[in-house]
């Protein structure tokens, strides 16, 4: 088979496993888990926060694994095969605790296999004398691909509901997992260099913290990371309580809440395109303040919409969220490998990951959750002023950002970064 068919198929695999289930645990788990009362809110938060926790530790201990011992795309087969073993115990899950430990056992194992397929991938793309920097992205936006299709798999067959979604995943994950051993053979190099626990936590680039400038970005880094994943905890919930007014039930929003949401995901595919042209010409201040007024709307505007009359906020919302989500992370990685040293590079792209992906992310679940639960009574919760907090919050750090972070644009310091 050819090389970029077999690796477009391991990267729709990849996050394809990650869509039966990303969406729709918040609102298996307030549907489930209801009775636990406010707390429940707090429960999701927390649960979607073990991501970050996963984040901190177990990518860089694999990759270390990858480096030094196994095969990579054995690591990464091990991983899936463990990842999809371990959420099966999900479908048992009785209360919010039991889902706790189960979904951040499973992203122990999961959340290393994002890097792990793009080691893998380059590796191949290497070996086999393609440029990878033009070949990789066309193979990348089919894991997006993959992702919404989970999504849409999910919710048609209304796995949302019930424990099925669990089922799904497992299936899947292990099914990639044996794929990935039949992929070519990507040898440990035995490293000496560079892939250090702490190189690989990006620990030795914290000296960057020295530099006002990075020090700054990277602290936004982890604020703007709190916001990432607060839709996902939330947002299939939120949807789908409307399905408790008579106004709303029968709609098409509460009954494909996450079908819905993947518009998000189709947004973030196009989004992705645009990121040089808005680079170059506004320079990454610029690209960063949108994606916080971006974070605000995304926010702002769930606060007004509704499934009936107001669906077209939530669409507007949706088409957002490719601006918010894409210009931060892509954007932001870009800057680091421009902005950092040669020798601390791999380093310094793991502690941005650290600081958004980890600590913002622990952060976010814990307040967001904290938000939600304070707006939460009897079984009732007020989704408007629980988003139009998170609107505030979004829009606070956005004016933080313009007023204490000093960067001079570079027109063509950028392209030489992008080319």
């Amino acid at each position: 088979m050819n090389i970029k068919l077999r690796l477009t198929i391991l990267n729709f695999l990849e996050f394809f496993v990650w869509g039966a289930w990303l969406i729709s645990l918040g609102g298996y788990m307030f549907q489930t888990f209801g009775s636990e009362g406010s707390s429940i809110g707090l429960s999701i938060g927390r649960t979607y926060g073990s991501m970050g926790w996963a984040s901190l530790l177990m990518p860089a201990l694999m990759g270390i694994v990858a480096d030094k011992y196994l095969s990579a795309q054995k690591v990464l087969g091990i991983c899936h095969i463990l990842a999809g073993a371990i959420i099966f115990y999900a479908t048992k899950a009785t209360n919010s605790t039991e889902m706790y430990w189960t979904i951040f056992v499973t992203c122990c194992f999961y959340m290393p296999t994002i890097a792990l397929n793009n080691s893998v991938s380059y590796a191949i793309l290497t070996k086999n004398n393609f440029d990878v920097q033009k070949t990789f992205t066309p193979i990348r936006v089919w894991g997006t691909v993959g992702f919404i299709a989970a999504m849409w798999a999910t919710d048609l067959f209304n796995w949302k509901s019930n424990s099925n979604q669990f089922v799904f995943a497992s299936i899947a994950m292990i099914i990639t997992g044996i794929y990935s051993f039949t992929l070519p053979n990507v040898a440990p190099e035995n490293k000496q260099q560079n892939n250090t626990l702490a190189s690989k936590l990006g620990l030795d680039a914290l000296v960057l913290f020295k530099q006002n400038k990075m020090a700054i970005f990277f602290v936004f880094a982890m604020l703007l990371g709190a916001a990432l994943q607060i839709t996902n905890m939330f947002g299939d919930s939120f949807i789908r309580d409307f399905g408790k007014i008579e106004e709303y039930k029968n709609t098409f929003g509460v009954k494909h809440s996450v079908l819905i949401i993947s518009l998000s995901q189709i947004s973030e595919t196009l989004f992705i395109l645009t990121i040089p042209f808005f680079l170059k010409r506004f320079g990454i201040k610029q690209v960063m303040l949108f994606s916080m007024i971006a974070w605000v709307l995304r926010f702002a505007l769930f606060g007004i919409g509704n499934p009936g009359t107001g669906v077209i906020f939530l669409i507007l919302s949706m088409i957002v969220y490719g601006m918010a989500f894409d210009f931060f992370n892509i954007s932001g990685s870009l800057f680091v490998e421009k902005e950092t040293d040669s020798k601390i590079r791999s380093s310094a792209q793991g502690l941005f990951m650290l600081m958004s992906n980890g600590l913002g992310s622990i952060i976010g679940g814990e307040l967001a959750g904290r938000v939600v639960s304070h707006y939460s009574n009897n079984g009732v919760t007020d989704w408007s002023s629980a988003w139009f907090v998170f609107a505030g919050y979004a829009l606070v750090v956005a004016i933080l950002f313009a007023i204490v972070f000093k960067y001079k644009h570079n027109q063509k310091e950028f392209e030489n970064v992008m080319h």
